[in-house]
């Protein structure tokens, strides 16, 4: 019996998509490409933009995590299949937080040591303080505005990003169907740009990573 293909809605959750995401200075006929060969979607994804932060450790690699809009949202890394990225959902939170949810699920995501907690739960400024105090972590102011797309039943987008004030620009595809996106990468023109999650890329931008971003 042949499975179908789950058809992806571009703004609601499916089960966990394998991404191909890059990070650079210029995509435009990428970007353009992209827009052409869109089907239709909703207007409620033609053009968002948020304020987030993002905080980086030295010690991770495999925990994304941000806050928006007063809420923690934390991704790990889950397999790697032909240069696409898988990432699921670890925890979601919203200030303030438990002492235990910083003990048991924040810090160790962050790979490193936990400060001494004095109090039981702790606002979105406190937290923020407690990361300014520890030297192996950073909170990283990012804005994004994005632009979706829908090619081949993957989700795209590009976004114009300020890290810290830099500006950049990303570009990404996400399926449930790796083949969907490799042949979203090739129609696009993205076939062997290398693949920066935006782990790698904030840590590139604040020097953290000594290499350059796609270009």
């Amino acid at each position: 019996m042949i499975m179908a293909k789950e058809e992806l809605k571009i703004g609601e959750i499916s089960k966990p998509r394998f991404e191909f995401r890059t990070f650079g200075q210029d995509f435009d006929e990428a970007a353009h490409l992209m827009a052409r060969l869109s089907m239709p979607v909703p207007e409620k994804v033609w053009e968002r933009e948020s304020a987030e932060i993002y905080i980086m450790s030295r010690a991770n690699d495999l925990n994304n995590m941000k806050i928006r809009d007063g809420k923690m949202d934390i991704k790990t890394f889950v397999t790697e299949v032909d240069g696409l990225e898988q990432w699921n959902p670890l925890m979601k939170g919203e200030f303030p937080l438990p002492v235990a949810t910083l003990s048991d699920d924040v810090f160790p995501a962050f790979q490193v040591e936990a400060p001494e907690f004095t109090q039981e739960s702790y606002t979105l400024d406190e937290f923020l303080d407690m990361i300014r105090a520890h030297p192996d972590l950073q909170a990283v102011k990012v804005h994004k505005q994005r632009f979706g797309f829908m090619v081949n039943n993957t989700i795209c987008e590009v976004a114009h990003v300020l890290i810290n004030g830099a500006e950049v620009v990303s570009i990404n595809s996400e399926s449930t169907e790796i083949e969907d996106i490799k042949k979203t990468m090739e129609e696009v023109g993205l076939v062997g740009v290398e693949n920066i999650n935006y782990l790698q890329a904030i840590k590139r931008v604040i020097g953290w990573i000594e290499k350059d971003l796609a270009n």
